[in-house]
C-alpha cells in the first residue's frame, strides 16, 4: 500500500492510476506521431523515359534479328534469375548477396524451357575503368562457374545482325527439340 496524507490507496486504485497513466502515454505517442511521415514514403520515385540507353536498343533489336527464331532475349537480367546461390556448403544469404545487385544486359533463353543459354554483355568505354574490369571478371567468373556462356559485345555505335549471329552460332548452337 502506498502511504499519502494518512490515508491508503488499496491496490484497485493502484491499478486504475497505472493504467490511466499508461492509456495517457500511448495516446500522447499517437498524438505526437500522427504528424510524422512513416519510413516508407522516404524516397520518391519516377518512370524513366527509356528501359535501355540507345546502344542498348539497337543491340537489343540486331540481337533478336539474328536469333530471335531460336530463341528468346531478355534485356537488363538481373543475376539472381539465372543463377542459384544455393549451394550446398555456403553462406547463402552472403552468397545471394554477393550477386543481388548485380545484371546482365542480355540473356538468350531457348523457347522450349526458357533455360538461360548465354549471356551478351555490351561494353562501352566505362569496360576500361579499374573497377569495372574487376566486376567484369567476377562477372565472368560467376557465369563460368555457374555453366552459362558469355559473349562480350564492343559497342563501336552500330551493329549488324549477322555479325552477331556467327558470334552467337561460335558459342551455341540452337535447339531443335
Amino acid at each position: 500500500m502506498i502511504f499519502n496524507n494518512d490515508k491508503y490507496f488499496s491496490p484497485q486504485q493502484i491499478l486504475i492510476l497505472v493504467f490511466s497513466f499508461s492509456v495517457l502515454a500511448f495516446i500522447a505517442v499517437l498524438v505526437r506521431n500522427l504528424g510524422r511521415k512513416t519510413p516508407l514514403s522516404k524516397y520518391s520515385y519516377t518512370k524513366k523515359d527509356f528501359f535501355m540507353s540507345r546502344a542498348e536498343h539497337e543491340c537489343n533489336d540486331a540481337i533478336i534479328e539474328a536469333v530471335g527464331q531460336n530463341y528468346y532475349v531478355f534485356a537488363q537480367v538481373h543475376l539472381p534469375t539465372i543463377v542459384s546461390h544455393k549451394t550446398q556448403g555456403q553462406n547463402w544469404q552472403g552468397a545471394f548477396s554477393h550477386i543481388n545487385r548485380k545484371s546482365v544486359d542480355f540473356v538468350l533463353c531457348d523457347k522450349n524451357y526458357i533455360s538461360p543459354k548465354l549471356v551478351i554483355e555490351l561494353d562501352d568505354k566505362s569496360h576500361q575503368e579499374e573497377d569495372r574490369k574487376i566486376r567484369d571478371e567476377e562477372l565472368e567468373r560467376i557465369l563460368s562457374e555457374a555453366g552459362i556462356p558469355i559473349l562480350r559485345l564492343e559497342n563501336h555505335g552500330s551493329f549488324t545482325s549477322m555479325a552477331i549471329q556467327k558470334q552467337i552460332q561460335g558459342i551455341v548452337a540452337p535447339d531443335r527439340s
